[in-house]
Order: C-alpha cells, then sequence, then structure tokens
C-alpha cells in the first residue's frame, strides 16, 4: 500500500481499533476512524498525523453511508476497510438482557455487512483490502454464547466476501483473536493478548505484497485452551 492509501475503521475508539489506527498511522496510512463515542474518537483522531473522525452507530446505513461520503470528502479513495465495531454479552441462554442480545447481533453481523456494502464498490476501484474482526469464538462453539454464534457468522461473511471479490484485486483477511485485554472485557483478562498484538497482525496482512492474500490470522495468547 502507498503512504498515501486510506484507512477506515469502525469501532475506532477503544480497544483493537484504536490500536490499529495507531499502527497504521505510523506506517503512513490516512485515517477514517468511525464508531459512536465521539469524545474518544476526537481524541485520537487528534493525536495522529493525519485522521478524521466521524460518529457513525454501524447499525445505521445512513451513519455507514456517511463514514464514505466523508472519507471521500477528505481524501478521494479508500483503501483499507477494517470492520471492527463490535461488543459481548455473558455466556448463557438465559443470561443477558434480550435487548443487549439484539444490540450485539446487530452490531457485529448486520453493522459488518453494512460496512462490507457501503464501502465494496470503493475497494474495487483501488484493489484494496477488506479486514473483519471475528474471533477464536467463531471457529469453535462456547457453550450457551451468542456472542459466538455472531462471530461465526462473521467468519461466514469473510469467506463470502473474498468468493465475491475474487478477481476483482481485493483482498480479505478475517482477523480472528482469542482473549484480548481490551474494554471488551469488564474485568482486566490476565494473560491475555494486548491490542498492539491484534494490531500488529492486522498490519502484517495489510503490508503484504499486493499478490498475497492472508485470509485469515487465528491468534491466541499461549496458554488459552479454547
Amino acid at each position: 500500500m502507498p503512504d498515501s492509501s486510506v484507512f477506515l475503521i469502525t469501532g475506532a475508539s477503544t480497544g483493537i481499533g484504536a490500536a490499529t489506527a495507531r499502527h497504521a498511522a505510523a506506517a503512513g496510512h490516512r485515517l477514517v476512524l468511525a464508531a459512536r463515542s465521539e469524545d474518544k474518537l476526537e481524541a485520537l483522531a487528534a493525536e495522529l498525523p493525519e485522521a478524521i473522525a466521524v460518529r457513525c452507530d454501524v447499525t445505521e446505513w445512513d451513519d455507514q453511508q456517511a463514514v464514505v461520503e466523508k472519507a471521500l470528502d477528505a481524501y478521494g479513495r479508500i483503501d483499507v476497510v477494517f470492520a471492527n465495531a463490535g461488543f459481548g454479552a455473558p455466556r448463557g441462554f438465559t443470561k443477558s438482557d434480550v435487548g443487549h442480545w439484539r444490540e450485539m447481533v446487530l452490531t457485529n453481523v448486520y453493522g459488518a455487512a453494512l460496512t462490507v456494502r457501503a464501502t465494496i464498490d470503493h475497494l474495487k476501484k483501488t484493489r484494496g483490502h477488506l479486514l473483519l474482526t471475528g474471533s477464536v469464538a467463531g471457529r469453535r462453539a462456547l457453550p450457551g454464547s451468542l456472542y459466538s454464534c455472531t462471530k461465526w457468522a462473521v467468519t461466514a461473511m469473510g469467506e463470502a466476501a473474498r468468493q465475491e471479490l475474487n478477481g476483482t484485486g481485493v483482498r480479505v483477511t478475517l482477523i480472528e483473536p482469542g482473549m484480548v485485554d481490551t474494554p471488551f472485557f469488564d474485568d482486566a483478562v490476565e494473560g491475555g493478548l494486548e491490542a498492539d498484538d491484534i494490531a500488529r497482525a492486522v498490519m502484517y496482512a495489510v503490508s503484504q505484497p499486493a499478490h498475497v492474500d492472508v485470509n485469515e490470522i487465528l491468534i491466541r495468547p499461549i496458554g488459552q485452551d479454547t
């Protein structure tokens, strides 16, 4: 990717999204940062050399389109898209609140799909790169975990997008973290990965030569047994 490339990240205000933004900026990318938390997003954009912050609820199609429009207004192109927005819920089919469940499914699955829909034509123009945040939980089912079900859907989405984009020059990568110590969890994760670990995996995929398509990166901390 050239230094002038434009890197769009959803769920960019904290955790993996924010860490990836910092690594991408250090690599010379221009940033489009999208999330619901405006204050954190603006603070992050202010510390990076070339970044714009756009409030976005990924479950809202108008918001997704607005992010793309602002990216094009600011930079004229989109080269890398990281559909990263998502959150979890307690395990157990009688746990959590059904409203929380609904928002999680909409964010993790529908929101990711809307990001793909909003950016796919622009990625074709630049022969760019689409990345999605999956999970180890999207490779093996966890007991009573609806979150795991949403990440199985993202695993399928990554492969479905790869097949649709085959022949266009667009690369597709599914990033599948294990336990990561981020605001995703209410309590600190001992022995887990750090957000920077995942960001480096993202940048590894993005930095490969144009003919190399890293389809999946499954990354666990040493000792994780699931």
